[in-house]
């Protein structure tokens, strides 16, 4: 393996930012992973996955693992469910794509979200009433100091609203080599109750959806509101959905009655951070060649040229303008480097 020098990382980076990496190596299984942290164990590390859960907004002084494990597999099966198993380095919405071309329900409302299969759980990943706890059996993950091999269970990763023990108590403790999940191959629970996808389903004339019919029309939904990375930089929703209070949000709501809101609990509501955006006028503004996607205003995107620090720097503006117009805080869902 060869670790290479001021590597650059545009092309590592869904936003499309330039910045270069001290160090960089890439590797391809769980042993050249032990050898490359035994070797480099006194060096700062950073660990790269897909890229699409991130703002560089500067060079990255150390070494940069990048992921890229592939490999997937049914370990186990009965004529109902089946568990399979990804390794961290896969596209996630190719092995979305592998699962149900091969009839593994319970994925297919996270189609087409960007990344790979290793950093799906540090988030908790989740889209149209879906999230990767949902059907989340357990990952393997690597101890960085040590380089032994533990399991982790659903419950020993203590999963939240985009959270996980691996943002939390264990953050830059352990990399994630695999996942695997517990998908059904019968009875599927098709889930479209949620967003725009039975408003979908019926243009496509679609009565009794098939796993790869909600797929489908997610696909679609996420194509026609948010841009491909590929070309117009981006990394998905940037802000999450905030959770508030019931006697906060009761406050709020009687100064603007129209805001959309979700009951998480007797005691907390959540609000769309999107729509908080756009009546903040956010929505399609263009800074520079940072922006507001014209469609999905959770999306901030890169025009060409943009640096992390302009892209953060218009977040901080979108965060501070939504707290003065509501007094509400959204939190940043991207990684800030």
């Amino acid at each position: 393996m060869e670790i290479l020098s001021h590597y650059p990382l545009k092309n590592h980076n869904t936003f499309g930012i330039s910045a270069f990496a001290k160090e960089f190596v890439q590797v391809h299984t769980e042993e050249e992973l032990a050898e490359v942290l035994k070797e480099n164990s006194g060096k700062k590390l950073f660990i790269l996955g897909g890229g699409s859960n991130m703002l560089l907004t500067q060079d990255i002084d150390a070494l940069v693992i990048h992921i890229d494990i592939k490999g997937k597999q049914v370990t186990w099966q009965d004529d109902d469910k089946a568990h399979v198993q990804a390794m961290a380095g896969e596209n996630w919405h190719e092995f979305v794509l592998y699962c149900i071309d091969n009839g593994f329900g319970g994925l297919e409302n996270l189609s087409l979200i960007p990344g790979n299969v290793g950093t799906t759980p540090i988030q908790n990943i989740g889209a149209y009433g879906t999230e990767i706890k949902d059907t989340f059996v357990s990952c393997r993950a690597m101890d960085i100091a040590t380089q032994q091999i533990r399991t982790f269970t659903q419950k020993e990763c203590e999963f939240g609203y985009r959270e996980s023990i691996f943002k939390g108590a264990l953050k830059d403790k352990y990399i994630i080599t695999s996942v695997t999940f517990r998908l059904t191959k019968t009875n599927h629970k098709i889930n479209t109750s949620y967003g725009d996808i039975a408003a979908e389903l019926t243009k496509n004339g679609v009565t009794i959806p098939t796993i790869k019919d909600v797929s489908n029309a997610v696909t679609a939904i996420r194509q026609s509101k948010l841009p491909d990375p590929k070309e117009l930089g981006n990394s998905g929703s940037f802000f999450k959905n905030p959770i508030i209070t019931a006697e906060e949000f009761e406050k709020v709501y009687i100064l603007h009655p129209q805001m959309p809101h979700y009951t998480v609990s007797d005691t907390e509501v959540k609000v769309p951070a999107g729509w908080l955006i756009e009546q903040s006028g956010f929505k399609g503004k263009r800074f520079g060649d940072a922006g507001i996607h014209a469609r999905q205003a959770l999306v901030l995107v890169n025009y060409g040229n943009a640096t992390g620090k302009e892209l953060l720097d218009l977040s901080k503006k979108i965060q501070e303008t939504v707290y003065d117009n509501f007094g509400i805080r959204i939190e940043a869902e991207v990684n800030i480097i």
